[in-house]
Protein backbone atom coordinates (compact mmCIF):
# COMPACT_ATOMS: atom_id res chain seq x y z
CA UNK A 1 0.00 0.00 0.00
CA UNK A 2 0.72 3.85 -0.73
CA UNK A 3 1.07 6.30 1.69
CA UNK A 4 1.30 9.52 0.54
CA UNK A 5 1.92 13.09 2.93
CA UNK A 6 1.66 16.61 1.58
CA UNK A 7 1.55 20.04 2.74
CA UNK A 8 2.99 23.49 2.11
CA UNK A 9 6.84 23.75 3.40
CA UNK A 10 6.61 24.18 7.09
CA UNK A 11 3.82 22.49 7.91
CA UNK A 12 5.19 19.28 9.86
CA UNK A 13 4.62 16.90 7.49
CA UNK A 14 8.20 15.69 7.59
CA UNK A 15 7.67 15.42 11.22
CA UNK A 16 4.66 13.47 11.08
CA UNK A 17 6.19 10.66 8.96
CA UNK A 18 8.89 10.44 10.73
CA UNK A 19 6.79 9.59 13.52
CA UNK A 20 4.80 6.99 11.49
CA UNK A 21 8.55 5.43 10.35
CA UNK A 22 9.10 4.99 13.99
CA UNK A 23 6.00 3.34 15.29
CA UNK A 24 5.29 1.31 12.38
CA UNK A 25 8.25 -1.00 11.27
CA UNK A 26 6.28 -2.07 7.95
CA UNK A 27 6.32 1.43 6.19
CA UNK A 28 9.30 2.90 4.50
CA UNK A 29 10.47 5.98 2.91
CA UNK A 30 10.32 6.71 -0.32
CA UNK A 31 13.61 8.92 -1.34
CA UNK A 32 12.64 11.45 -3.87
CA UNK A 33 14.87 13.16 -6.57
CA UNK A 34 15.92 16.76 -6.37
CA UNK A 35 17.75 19.41 -8.33
CA UNK A 36 18.17 21.72 -5.00
CA UNK A 37 20.79 21.79 -2.81
CA UNK A 38 21.05 20.32 0.41
CA UNK A 39 19.14 22.23 2.92
CA UNK A 40 20.42 21.93 6.51
CA UNK A 41 21.19 18.50 8.14
CA UNK A 42 19.73 16.87 5.00
CA UNK A 43 21.67 14.10 3.20
CA UNK A 44 21.92 12.41 -0.56
CA UNK A 45 20.08 9.49 -0.22
CA UNK A 46 18.62 9.37 2.75
CA UNK A 47 16.62 12.74 2.44
CA UNK A 48 16.63 13.27 -1.06
CA UNK A 49 18.71 12.06 -3.98
CA UNK A 50 20.59 15.26 -4.99
CA UNK A 51 20.97 15.26 -8.97
CA UNK A 52 21.77 18.20 -11.30
CA UNK A 53 19.09 19.22 -13.76
CA UNK A 54 20.88 16.79 -16.66
CA UNK A 55 20.49 14.05 -14.89
CA UNK A 56 17.29 14.74 -14.16
CA UNK A 57 16.28 15.84 -17.58
CA UNK A 58 18.40 12.59 -18.43
CA UNK A 59 16.20 10.73 -16.19
CA UNK A 60 12.90 11.94 -17.34
CA UNK A 61 14.13 10.62 -20.91
CA UNK A 62 14.60 7.32 -19.49
CA UNK A 63 10.56 6.96 -18.04
CA UNK A 64 12.73 6.38 -14.88
CA UNK A 65 10.03 8.57 -13.01
CA UNK A 66 6.63 7.45 -12.03
CA UNK A 67 5.65 11.43 -11.74
CA UNK A 68 7.95 14.68 -11.35
CA UNK A 69 7.13 18.39 -11.24
CA UNK A 70 9.43 21.55 -11.82
CA UNK A 71 8.07 22.86 -8.64
CA UNK A 72 10.07 25.79 -8.01
CA UNK A 73 11.80 27.91 -11.39
CA UNK A 74 14.63 25.17 -12.69
CA UNK A 75 14.35 23.24 -9.17
CA UNK A 76 12.34 19.16 -9.74
CA UNK A 77 11.33 16.89 -8.13
CA UNK A 78 10.65 13.82 -8.68
CA UNK A 79 9.44 10.19 -7.62
CA UNK A 80 11.60 7.10 -8.88
CA UNK A 81 9.91 4.01 -9.87
CA UNK A 82 13.01 2.52 -8.46
CA UNK A 83 12.55 3.67 -5.32
CA UNK A 84 8.89 1.84 -4.83
CA UNK A 85 9.98 -1.27 -6.51
CA UNK A 86 12.89 -1.64 -3.70
CA UNK A 87 10.51 -0.73 -0.97
CA UNK A 88 7.61 -3.23 -2.09
CA UNK A 89 10.11 -6.07 -2.93
CA UNK A 90 10.90 -5.63 1.11
CA UNK A 91 7.11 -6.56 1.55
CA UNK A 92 6.74 -2.70 2.94
CA UNK A 93 4.52 -0.10 2.55
CA UNK A 94 5.92 2.95 0.92
CA UNK A 95 5.37 6.33 2.23
CA UNK A 96 5.77 9.57 -0.03
CA UNK A 97 6.85 12.92 1.10
CA UNK A 98 6.60 15.14 -1.59
CA UNK A 99 4.62 18.49 -2.77
CA UNK A 100 0.79 19.13 -3.03
CA UNK A 101 1.27 18.63 -6.99
CA UNK A 102 3.21 15.64 -6.78
CA UNK A 103 1.07 13.84 -3.94
CA UNK A 104 -2.11 14.72 -6.46
CA UNK A 105 -0.43 12.77 -8.87
CA UNK A 106 0.40 10.15 -7.10
CA UNK A 107 -2.96 9.11 -5.89
CA UNK A 108 -3.91 9.66 -9.53
CA UNK A 109 -1.95 7.36 -10.41
CA UNK A 110 -2.47 4.43 -7.35
CA UNK A 111 -6.00 4.99 -6.81
CA UNK A 112 -7.88 2.92 -3.63
CA UNK A 113 -4.14 1.62 -2.70
CA UNK A 114 -2.71 5.14 -1.32
CA UNK A 115 -4.51 7.16 1.53
CA UNK A 116 -3.17 10.75 0.99
CA UNK A 117 -2.97 12.81 3.90
CA UNK A 118 -2.76 17.06 3.49
CA UNK A 119 -0.92 18.61 6.14
CA UNK A 120 -2.05 22.10 7.20
CA UNK A 121 -0.88 24.47 8.91
CA UNK A 122 -3.00 26.56 11.30
CA UNK A 123 -2.73 29.80 9.17
CA UNK A 124 -0.54 31.57 7.39
CA UNK A 125 1.00 33.50 9.84
CA UNK A 126 2.27 30.60 11.90
CA UNK A 127 3.77 29.00 8.66
CA UNK A 128 5.75 32.19 8.24
CA UNK A 129 7.00 31.73 11.91
CA UNK A 130 7.60 28.06 11.64
CA UNK A 131 9.54 29.09 7.95
CA UNK A 132 11.58 31.81 9.83
CA UNK A 133 12.25 29.77 12.85
CA UNK A 134 13.89 26.66 10.73
CA UNK A 135 16.03 29.39 9.70
CA UNK A 136 17.20 27.54 6.54
CA UNK A 137 15.90 29.62 3.56
CA UNK A 138 16.50 33.47 3.14
CA UNK A 139 13.60 35.83 3.50
CA UNK A 140 12.97 35.78 -0.36
CA UNK A 141 12.78 31.58 -0.57
CA UNK A 142 10.55 32.25 2.73
CA UNK A 143 8.23 35.00 0.89
CA UNK A 144 8.25 32.35 -2.41
CA UNK A 145 6.86 29.44 -0.13
CA UNK A 146 4.51 30.99 1.46
CA UNK A 147 3.10 32.59 -2.16
CA UNK A 148 3.06 28.77 -3.00
CA UNK A 149 1.16 28.09 0.44
CA UNK A 150 -1.93 29.29 -0.41
CA UNK A 151 -2.32 27.96 -3.73
CA UNK A 152 -1.84 24.40 -2.22
CA UNK A 153 -3.64 24.96 0.53
CA UNK A 154 -6.56 25.55 -1.52
CA UNK A 155 -5.97 22.04 -3.10
CA UNK A 156 -6.24 20.28 -0.04
CA UNK A 157 -9.88 18.76 -0.80
CA UNK A 158 -8.20 16.63 -3.63
CA UNK A 159 -6.68 14.42 -0.68
CA UNK A 160 -8.24 11.32 1.31
CA UNK A 161 -7.39 13.14 5.17
CA UNK A 162 -6.77 16.78 5.71
CA UNK A 163 -4.67 17.39 9.19
CA UNK A 164 -4.64 20.51 11.02
CA UNK A 165 -1.54 20.80 12.63
CA UNK A 166 -2.04 23.05 15.15
CA UNK A 167 -1.03 20.12 17.94
CA UNK A 168 1.72 18.43 16.93
CA UNK A 169 0.80 15.70 19.81
CA UNK A 170 -3.16 15.34 18.25
CA UNK A 171 -1.91 15.01 14.73
CA UNK A 172 0.29 12.08 15.00
CA UNK A 173 -2.33 10.43 16.94
CA UNK A 174 -4.77 11.14 14.04
CA UNK A 175 -2.29 10.54 11.76
CA UNK A 176 -1.26 6.75 13.40
CA UNK A 177 -5.01 6.15 13.56
CA UNK A 178 -5.79 6.88 10.12
CA UNK A 179 -2.64 4.90 8.72
CA UNK A 180 -3.57 1.71 11.58
CA UNK A 181 -6.48 1.82 9.87
CA UNK A 182 -5.84 2.10 6.44
CA UNK A 183 -3.13 -0.90 6.50
CA UNK A 184 -4.64 -3.35 9.02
Amino acid sequence: MILIFCAPSGSGKSTLVHYLLEKRNDLEFSVSCTTRAPRGQEQNGIDYYFISVNEFLQRIRQNEFVEYENVYQGVYYGTLKSEIERIESKGHHVVFDVDVKGGANLKRIFGARALSFFIQPPSVDELRRRLVGRGTDSPEKIEERLAKAETEMADAHLFDKIIINDDLAKAKETALDAVNRFLD
